[in-house]
């Protein structure tokens, strides 16, 4: 697996749908190898040649691309390492920018223990660097990390607390899109936890903020930027999980899926939608859901965990089509 993998092109065209389904374990050992290991020696890598190492690995991100990701995400830790010195800003944000893409890759994969340690990693160097932004993005990740390990009252507080930092209300625009993401994580917390009302009054916020800064996208590189419509698209996934399917599937009814800024944003939207069929029972519509996601990224939907977790709960309800079984083999489901 790990050979066939390696010797594919960056451009993740190469391996066979049964390698796919291991790609997030093949991204999860090698970032954790990247992570854990040594520190490389000195190599002495420019500013501009690591921002452009973080520029790819964002594009493959965005693009859904994880036999490219397997490969860039751990040569990113390791060069990013190599260049940040403890007291120059521009290293330690840069560091820290690594780190949060790192983060945001394993907590789509479900790594949330390792998930932690980069977090961690991008917090203090993002302090050091002192960015507001990239302090106010590692806030967030922290937030959604607990959040996933269940601490939905550390998580709410940890995301409320960096809203409200005054440092955001002086960064102009980008800082009030950033107070907007926060705001819209805290509500997604409250709708883990159950409050349904609270959930709407926070995604109500962040809708205002989104409207009054209009539709040109804030904070791109920020898990995929501030828009009001990537807050509808929020608003889909939060009343879902807040347990009111319906109003989910009616707030996805109103996101056209070509204006989301990113491939990643696409395939993300498509398992909401997914997510809400199962919930209503409809499984035709949620089978159809995910297969357009796999067409649009294959990866993605081959190797993410919440992806196989539909197609076993699809598998479990009912009998299986022909369609099914396929999209259950190629993603490594039995």
């Amino acid at each position: 697996m790990a050979a066939t993998v390696t010797s594919s092109p960056l451009t993740g065209t190469g391996p066979a749908h049964a390698d796919e389904a291991l790609l997030g374990e093949l991204i999860v050992t090698r970032v954790r190898d990247a992570l854990l290991g040594p520190v490389p020696a000195p190599t002495s890598p420019s500013a501009p040649a690591v921002a452009a190492d973080l520029t790819r690995a964002r594009a493959d991100f965005d693009a859904c691309r994880y036999t490219a990701l397997a490969i860039r995400l751990p040569h990113l830790i390791h060069t990013a390492r190599a260049l940040a010195a403890p007291t120059d800003p521009e290293h330690c944000t840069l560091l820290a920018q690594a780190y949060l893409l790192v983060t945001r890759t394993l907590v789509k994969l479900d790594a949330i223990q390792l998930g932690w340690l980069a977090a961690d990693r991008a917090r203090q160097a993002a302090e050091t660097g002192g960015n507001t932004l990239t302090v106010a993005e590692a806030a967030g990740q922290s937030a959604v990390l607990a959040r996933k390990s269940g601490w939905h009252r550390e998580a709410l507080s940890i995301a409320l607390t960096a809203a409200d930092d005054l440092s955001l209300r002086t960064a102009g625009r980008a800082g009030t899109a950033a107070r907007g993401r926060l705001i819209q994580n805290a509500s997604y917390t409250l709708a883990r936890r159950g409050d349904r009302d609270g959930m709407r009054v926070l995604t109500d916020e962040a809708a205002a903020i989104a409207r009054e800064l209009g539709d040109t996208p804030l904070l791109r590189d920020h898990g995929g930027g501030f828009t009001p419509l990537t807050v509808q698209l929020h608003r889909v996934s939060a009343e879902v999980h807040a347990g009111d399917p319906l109003t989910a599937l009616s707030a996805a009814s109103a996101i056209p899926l070509d204006a989301l800024p990113s491939l990643e944003r696409r395939s993300r939207a498509l398992g909401d939608i997914a997510l809400t069929y199962d919930r209503l029972g409809r499984r035709t519509e949620c089978l159809d859901a995910l297969l357009a996601a796999e067409r649009l990224a294959p990866q993605e939907t081959h190797a993410r965990p919440a992806t196989k977790s539909l197609i076993v709960s699809l598998l479990a309800s009912g009998s299986a089509s022909a369609e099914l079984r396929g999209l259950a083999g190629r993603s490594g489901v039995d």
